[in-house]
């Protein structure tokens, strides 16, 4: 039988992302994301869980990423979770699970210092002020598909 692994956050990071290059050129983007949930404890009592994920990037969507985000911006990540071990500065043996991005997509609004492209669009688009005049031009009205008569197809 067949295996899948596939695991989806939609968090907030928790610092600024890294990028780094392999020797082969390869761009890799780090930065963990942070997932809160609301749970009862025994007593009844409301608590916060909150979940550190580590997410790795690569390629293009290391740069986009690296050039977008930031600290405490919303993102959606779809992708693989892995298993790491290594040795920390003590000498013991650790482990740790990271994702593997494949999707990303950034759910929070960029900051007045960065522009991201699609946000310049639909600035471009939005409702101007009360107090500023439209100056955009109007658009002509949208015409209705006249049927195709026989002797204009071309073939």
């Amino acid at each position: 039988m067949a295996s899948f692994n596939k695991i989806i956050i939609v968090g907030y990071l928790g610092r600024d992302p890294e990028l780094k290059y392999t020797p082969q050129g390869t761009a890799v983007c780090d930065f963990s994301v942070a997932t809160t949930e609301r749970r009862k404890d025994k007593s009844g009592e409301m608590q916060e869980v909150t979940t550190w994920f580590r997410v790795s990037l690569f390629g293009r969507q290391a740069e986009v990423a690296s050039q977008y985000l930031t600290k405490g911006r919303q993102v959606y990540v779809e992708g693989q979770l892995s298993q790491r071990d290594w040795t920390d500065k003590d000498g013991n043996a650790r482990t740790s699970l990271e994702v593997r991005g494949s999707e990303i997509q950034f759910l929070s609004p960029a900051s007045e210092t960065v522009e991201q492209p699609q946000t310049a669009a639909a600035k471009a688009t939005a409702a101007p002020s009360s107090d500023a005049r439209d100056t955009r031009k109007p658009q002509p009205a949208r015409q209705k598909p006249r049927a195709v008569e026989e002797d204009e197809i071309p073939f």
